[in-house]
């Protein structure tokens, strides 16, 4: 009904077309042309034929064909000897660029109380701290300012307090003093190995053992010890009052890490052994008595701090041994070594006393037993053969 109405509206053309192309493909295998393309239905082939393209497609297509390249003269060995000749001429024109930085350099060549600048502590990295939320306030006067949410020590700070603690070890040398520096990082080793060296004293890289000051005389119970003079040469004749002597006590502790070493600290705090330490922004500067306000995750800083204050020990223990040498003595004899020497002294004199009252009487005895035998005629001594 629904078509009928179609066919009605629209006239005979509607479905006149559709219906001749239906009734020419029912009777005929053969496509016939018509003015509209049937591109929807297949068209029927015979099974041995093959498949071509339609020719709307087979019009335009064109046979590859492969260019080939030029050939071109093989000239490696004439640029190479160009490129030689041009750099005998033109090699030496120009800046010369050289390496301003060696990782190796702070311990080959450490620097000195005298060269530290706001240079090298800048490019050593020491005004780095740490996040602003991991603060302590008591640092708040070493701060300079907050960038990116970190926090950034004044360099002039740095350089104000790492003179001051130069200077510290360098008389604590000069008067003849015992240092340790500590290192207990990773990386720290070669540090604290490296200022030890420079100044004549001693280092500890590894975790310190509690009680080694409070409890020293039974930790260090046994440790040799070397009794010297104002030249740094051993003195003989004391071993026996050093094998019965107290372990000895720092009397200087230079810490690069005390976050970790908080006990070694306290047990210095507790007798009276000033230390020297590397305080970042979230350390307590009231755990050691000469803080260096710096960067303490930087080994590179470290180096540099641990280089000068070596260097620092190494002038004064020069200072020292130069003025031994002209009879000048900057440092006093301990209590009980000077007790002990007396005593030594003493009874050397006792027994120089005894002998010679001994070598006395036997004189005394010869000229008595000749005398008489010069009265009887007979003869004192063993007779001889």
């Amino acid at each position: 009904m629904i078509i009928r109405d179609f066919g009605v509206r629209q006239a005979r053309k509607a479905l006149a077309a559709p219906l001749r192309q239906a009734c020419l493909r029912s009777l005929s295998t053969e496509p016939t042309p018509t003015g509209v393309a049937d591109l929807t239905e297949p068209t029927l082939q015979s099974p041995n034929a093959k498949p071509q393209p339609p020719s709307i497609f087979t019009s335009s297509i064109r046979t590859a064909v492969r260019r080939k390249k030029p050939v071109k003269p093989d000239t490696t060995v004439e640029d190479y000897k160009m490129a030689l000749q041009l750099k005998s001429k033109i090699g030496r024109i120009g800046s010369k660029v050289e390496r301003t930085y060696r990782p190796s350099d702070v311990f080959l060549n450490p620097p000195g109380p005298k060269d530290v600048t706001l240079e090298l502590l800048m490019a050593s990295q020491a005004h780095m701290g740490h996040h602003a939320s991991l603060w302590n306030p008591a640092n708040a006067r070493h701060i300079y300012g907050i960038r990116q949410g970190i926090h950034i020590i004044s360099l002039e700070q740095i350089a104000a307090h790492l003179r001051r603690a130069a200077r510290v070890v360098e008389e604590v040398a000069y008067r003849g003093g015992l240092i340790l520096f500590v290192g207990t990082r990773p990386g720290q080793a070669q540090i604290v190995t490296q200022a030890a060296r420079l100044a004549k004293a001693c280092h500890l890289f590894t975790k310190w053992t509690p009680g080694s000051i409070t409890n020293s005389d039974v930790i260090l119970a046994g440790l040799p010890i070397q009794m010297l003079d104002e030249n740094d040469k051993p003195v003989e004749g004391f071993e026996r009052y050093v094998t019965e002597r107290r372990p000895l006590v720092p009397d200087l502790v230079v810490c690069l890490n005390p976050m970790e070493n908080y006990v070694l600290l306290h047990e210095c705090s507790l007798v009276n052994v000033p230390t020297i330490g590397v305080i970042d922004t979230n350390a307590e500067p009231t755990w050691v008595t000469y803080g260096i306000p710096a960067n303490d995750d930087s080994l590179r800083c470290l180096a540099v701090i641990g280089s000068v204050l070596g260097r620092a020990g190494e002038e004064g223990h020069k200072r020292r041994i130069e003025d031994a040498k002209k009879g000048v003595v900057a440092w006093r004899t301990p209590e009980d070594v000077a007790n002990a020497m007396r005593i030594a002294r003493e009874a050397a004199m006792m027994e120089a006393m005894r002998n010679f009252d001994e070598s006395k009487k036997q004189e005394a005895g010869l000229d008595t037993g000749f005398q008489n035998s010069q009265m009887n005629n007979v003869r004192s001594d063993l007779q001889l053969d």
